[in-house]
């Protein structure tokens, strides 16, 4: 898994519109000086999320961007999504089939279900937290969240421990050492 620097500063300026509000505006020069980056890589960027419906624009003199609903409608997975696509997509293990045209562990693949599982635990946390949580100070409100899922029941994962697969203590010594890709 993986952020890329769109998804990063995408998000960055969504942060910075959501500040402004629906009604408030800010020009590409004035996020770019705001986050740091170059005016076409924002310009860049605000296409991007105009296409997506979550970002409109206004032309002329006393125009610029705003962000299209408001903050607390918008979810970072609205956001993560429209930049790049998921972080982690479900049936990940079937683009990593080495020389074949199927993996050779399709029907009984251990890592299968840990992707999966991952891909929607990001996905569904994504996907609960909203542009406004971040924009209003209310971390309090994801650390908690993150805490539920330590909860036994909160989720399809029991703990977080649960992503991880299980590597039985006859093979540890053997696996120690080994950097070679799987999956």
């Amino acid at each position: 898994m993986r952020i890329s620097s769109l998804e990063k500063y995408g998000l960055r300026c969504m942060l910075a519109l959501a500040k402004v509000g629906p009604d408030g505006q800010l020009s590409i020069t004035e996020i770019a000086e705001m986050e740091g980056l170059s005016v076409p890589y924002v310009s860049k960027l605000l296409a991007i999320l105009r296409k997506a419906g979550l970002v409109g624009a206004v032309r002329g003199r006393s125009g610029g961007f705003s962000i299209s609903r408001q903050p607390r409608e918008i979810s970072l997975y609205d956001v993560m999504s429209s930049l790049g696509g998921p972080l982690i997509e479900q049936h990940h293990c079937q683009k990593y089939t080495g020389q074949l045209p199927e993996c050779v562990h399709i029907e009984n693949c251990s890592m299968h279900d840990v992707f999966d599982d991952l891909a929607g635990y990001i996905r569904e946390y994504l996907s609960e937290t909203t542009i406004e949580e971040l924009t209003s100070g209310k971390m309090d409100t994801l650390v908690n969240r993150i805490r539920q899922f330590d909860e036994p029941g909160s989720s399809n994962v029991t703990s977080s421990k649960d992503l991880l697969p299980h590597v039985p203590d006859s093979t540890e010594n053997e696996m120690k050492g080994t950097t070679e890709d799987v999956g």
